[in-house]
């Protein structure tokens, strides 16, 4: 029944590809992949398979590969993603010898796959659970390990109907999961292969900042002001915070989007009534006028967090918060709207002290003016912050320390 379902779920990506560009990459990614194995796989070698379904989970295995990386240099790293959105980010990823899409798990293709790489063990990151893949790895004793998972009540396997499903977490060597209440649902099932280890992402968020480059434009910017850093943010978001800086000219602020479009900055500016300069257009000389930097360009808001004393995560108030983590890991309080129900680290947080819940513009006023004006509150905020991820991060050493490479 399970590979019956997969092959109609092929039949209708192909069908939706004929419309749809990024599935159409993911189908002609595919077409490709017994290709770049024929290719690059080198006979004889060791390779360690690692497996992400999006860009996501891809950063959450990422310090594990590059631990392997360092400290086993023998292996080779296979990386593979379900997603286009990680295949096409980190098609060009340098920590992997060999990069491709995972093949829809049939019978079929999990054979060509399993003959052509010979993996000698896998890494399954996050909610990753190919029965097939995994039924085949089993059979041919190639130990299979899942890492930063993380299990539920709701989840179908601790379900009435949940038995046939369940199975599929038996095929596992081991489990790597982020908490105990996971621990506890999977020994209720008679899995005992478990190890609580916390969540590689708090180890990503470390690498980062340690790896951040320095950015002059914005020290240049900042100079001796306080800085309120919004990052992913939305419209809802941003109506709240350049309504309060528009009247505080003793801090200043700066804007990274979530969506970089002409049409979101040209709104975002007509709110402004300071001074401002766009990132891509600003230089040494104007900068040091603004008292708005819009960021209008990806890859800097993580480095960016390090210039602020209060970090804003957007998405609250719409699809969700973005990252946490990526602000907190400087020792920065953060603020977020009230869909954050569903982000663990963002609940701890809150938990922690280490960051605050805004339901409106008042309730955004009174905190930002007590952040702003208490520095003793301001410091042990963010102190809570940083505490709570560099006290979470060490799950991919304690992975490694249990595999027997």
């Amino acid at each position: 029944m399970y590979s019956f379902v997969i092959y109609v779920y092929l039949l209708v990506v192909k069908i939706v590809s004929l419309f749809n560009k990024k599935v159409r990459l993911m189908v002609n990614g595919h077409a490709k992949v017994f290709d770049i194995l024929r290719e690059n796989i080198k006979e004889g070698e060791p390779y360690i398979w690692f497996h992400a379904a999006s860009l996501g989970e891809f950063e959450q295995g990422r310090p594990l590969m590059e631990r392997i990386r360092r400290q086993y240099p023998e292996y080779n790293i296979l990386l593979t993603f379900f997603s286009p959105s990680g295949y096409e980010v980190r098609k060009n990823y340098e920590g992997a010898d060999v990069i491709c899409y995972l093949p829809f798990d049939t019978p079929r293709n999990v054979r060509r796959f399993l003959d052509l790489a010979h993996p000698a063990m896998a890494f399954f990151i996050k909610y990753e659970f190919w029965q097939n893949y995994l039924k085949a790895l089993q059979r041919r004793h190639i130990p299979v390990y899942s890492v930063s998972s993380i299990f539920r009540k709701e989840q179908v396997f601790f379900r009435w109907y949940g038995g046939q499903y369940y199975k599929v977490l038996t095929r596992f060597t081991h489990l790597f999961v982020q908490n105990e209440i996971s621990k506890n649902l999977l020994s209720q099932l008679g899995i005992r292969d478990v190890t609580v280890v916390g969540d590689t992402r708090f180890d990503r968020v470390v690498e980062i900042m340690q790896q951040a480059k320095r950015l002059p434009l914005v020290q240049a910017f900042k100079q001796d002001y306080p800085v309120f850093v919004a990052g992913s943010s939305w419209p809802p978001d941003e109506d709240l915070f350049i309504e309060y800086f528009n009247t505080h000219p003793e801090w200043k602020l700066i804007i990274a989007p979530h969506v970089i479009g002409e049409n979101h900055l040209q709104d975002i500016i007509s709110k402004l009534k300071r001074p401002y300069v766009r990132y891509t257009r600003a230089t040494e000389e104007n900068v040091k006028q603004a008292d708005c930097l819009i960021v209008d360009c990806y890859g800097l808001l993580s480095a960016i967090y390090r210039y602020g004393e209060i970090a804003y995560i957007g998405g609250g108030f719409g699809v969700g918060i973005h990252n946490v983590l990526e602000a907190a890991v400087y020792g920065v309080p953060v603020m977020f709207g009230p869909n954050n129900k569903r982000f663990r680290e963002a609940r701890q947080l809150l938990q922690e002290g280490g960051a605050f819940e805004i339901q409106d513009a008042a309730g955004f006023k009174a905190l930002t003016d007590r952040l702003l004006s208490d520095e003793a509150f301001l410091k042990k905020s963010g102190d809570a912050a940083g505490r709570y991820v560099k006290g979470n991060a060490g799950a991919a050493d304690k992975i490694l320390s249990m595999i027997d490479f």
